[in-house]
């Protein structure tokens, strides 16, 4: 029974994002023109912990359909906890939760299988909420646009990549390790350049001597479009945590991400996660770069 559940999970997820994909909606860009809160990754009120993975697809896909104002949420309990409750009637939206479990049968061997299952629980907006703290309901004011360049330019220095300016195509090099981009006055709006090299940058972490990402036999022939569908939900997330508007960098690669999803139900979570990976590593660069500093300025 509990391995039903777990594909009917796969097989859900996968569908949803299959009709958005086929309606035109990329559900990792978030529509921020038509939704009414701020640019930014969802977070947990109570933790103030971000989700990742496929959690911030569904939760942003929420935030859209229900128009909410911000991009905190809360489970039933926490919203009681905080001195609060849900509203009687709130529907809540499905997240989920990757874990493993040892079967009864091998808990005594010398090596016990371990089997990964997804539990999936709800969590509902605050908006949905009463009673709550008002710092906690209270949105995120977005960072104005001229402070977005800043913070970008100092995420991009702190990752160490060879970002090279010039020519008219953008990519990364995996043999020489360096990125491409064309000259941010090439573009027509100037802050679509950060998404690019964000993209970039996404294909730089998956590296050996980085995240060492390869899809291999797994996709086979859907191997390149499962590496653009990551890189592509790296700088989304990357951007998003940055407060810069996200958009769908090369909208020709949808038909390859939904040869991929049709073939693969499991394909928008390893993305996902992959993804996820990918934006924690560039933005823990910061923490890497200080360390290096130090050392150095040791020697």
């Amino acid at each position: 029974m509990a391995r039903i559940e777990r594909t009917d999970i796969h097989r859900s997820v996968t569908d949803r994002i299959i009709r958005e994909l086929e309606a035109g909606t990329v559900p990792w860009v978030c529509p921020w023109n038509r939704a009414k809160c701020g640019i930014a990754l969802p977070r947990n009120a109570a933790t103030d912990r971000a989700y990742s993975g496929i959690n911030i697809l569904m939760l942003w896909g929420s935030v859209e359909m229900q128009g909410f104002s911000t991009q905190k949420w809360l489970t039933f309990r926490q919203a009681h906890a905080q001195g609060g409750n849900v509203r009687k009637g709130e529907k809540g939206t499905t997240v989920f939760y990757a874990d493993r479990f040892t079967p009864k049968s091998e808990s005594g061997s010398d090596e016990p299988r371990r089997i990964p299952f997804l539990k999936r629980f709800t969590v509902f907006n605050v908006e949905q909420c009463e009673n709550l703290p008002e710092s906690m309901v209270a949105p995120t004011a977005p960072l104005p646009e001229r402070e977005i360049v800043p913070h970008a330019e100092a995420l991009m220095r702190e990752t160490g990549a060879d970002i090279r300016i010039g020519g008219d195509k953008a990519f990364y090099a995996p043999d020489a390790d360096f990125i491409r981009v064309p000259p941010q006055q090439s573009y027509f709006n100037q802050i679509d350049w950060y998404r690019t090299v964000f993209h970039e940058i996404g294909h730089w972490t998956g590296a050996e001597s980085r995240l060492s990402r390869t899809f291999g036999r797994r996709f086979g022939d859907y191997a390149y479009a499962a590496e653009e569908l990551v890189a592509e939900m790296t700088s989304a997330f990357v951007c998003a945590e940055l407060q810069i508007e996200p958009t769908v960098r090369h909208a020709d690669y949808i038909g390859n991400w939904l040869e991929l999803l049709k073939a693969d139900k499991r394909a928008i979570f390893t993305a996902a996660s992959a993804a996820s990976t990918a934006a924690q590593y560039i933005f823990s660069s910061s923490t890497r770069q200080t360390s290096v500093e130090d050392v150095a300025s040791a020697a």
